[in-house]
């Protein structure tokens, strides 16, 4: 785990057979084909004034799979004006739970093998999604920190990311800033605590700048794991190739009786659906 403490991430190479890989990809496509023909929603973390930030679709995903368009997909009237295959951004936020196949990998044994040497306890599972970076319309995701949006105190978040497809330079790959997990938490996405607000999550702060000098891509093949710390800043271009860029995500935190987390980050659990457990320690 010495690349993961110096880092802020770990590249396990080879983590999905390439068999796995093959089930997890076509698992997405068949979530193109499900997605709604009406009131459709658009996902975009450029748009200061996102409009999924007025909308519960969004705040209340969390126990559900619910669909995200690109914001090149959607006509006026709001029809769709891409092929179907290509037109969402993502599937979230709940696949990990309602979807069989990505149950499978997320509560695998080889996931908790990976969460049982990061020392956790008590690790829940509390999103999962599907990303296209589809070619030529996947949209940049601009530099953040996933603590931003899954904070804890103390910080626990770590992702699970899995390349379906090769990830290059030139369909988005992730990019980090190595070693920015050591400096603490930049910014945090909230429930906005104006009830009276047409916003209904906000941000605390401005975004960060931080220098196009300072990420390293990374390159990988598809069956690789990248393991992301919750406070390592990473993020991806625009996917402007002619190949997508399918990946799984998932995001574990620690649910012990220390950590607490926090109430007013966007995703909640539902009290009756409580945030799944990979594993509990025993002293």
């Amino acid at each position: 785990m010495f690349q993961f403490n110096e880092n802020g991430y770990l590249v396990i190479e080879d983590f999905l057979t390439p068999e796995e890989v093959d089930t997890l990809y076509q698992a997405g496509r068949t979530l193109c084909l499900d997605a709604p023909q009406s009131n459709r929603k658009i996902f975009s973390t450029l748009k200061a004034e996102d409009a999924h930030s007025k909308e519960l679709y969004f705040m209340e995903s969390g126990d559900k799979v619910r669909y995200f368009f690109e914001q090149g997909a959607i006509g006026d009237e709001g029809q769709l004006i891409v092929d179907p295959m290509i037109a969402l951004n993502k599937v979230g936020h709940a696949l990990h739970v309602e979807h069989p196949t990505f149950n499978a990998l997320t509560f695998s044994n080889r996931v908790r093998e990976i969460c049982w040497q990061l020392n956790y306890n008590r690790p829940a599972v509390c999103q999962s999604m599907y990303i296209y970076k589809n070619s030529g319309i996947g949209g940049e995701v601009t530099p953040h920190q996933d603590s931003w949006f899954l904070h804890t105190e103390p910080n626990s978040a770590v992702g699970f990311w899995f390349a379906l497809e090769d990830c290059t330079l030139q369909n988005g790959c992730l990019q980090f800033i190595k070693g920015s997990h050591k400096s603490g938490v930049h910014r945090r996405y909230l429930r906005n605590p104006d009830k009276d607000a047409s916003e209904l999550m906000i941000y605390d702060r401005a975004a960060p700048i931080y220098p196009k000098s300072s990420f390293t891509p990374l390159q990988v093949s598809k069956g690789t794991c990248i393991v992301i710390h919750g406070n390592v800043v990473h993020k991806s271009e625009p996917n402007r190739s002619q190949k997508s860029r399918h990946a799984y995500t998932f995001h574990v935190i620690e649910t012990e009786n220390n950590v607490k987390y926090s109430e007013d980050n966007w995703l909640q659990a539902p009290q009756d659906k409580p945030f799944p457990l990979l594993f509990e320690r025993k002293a």
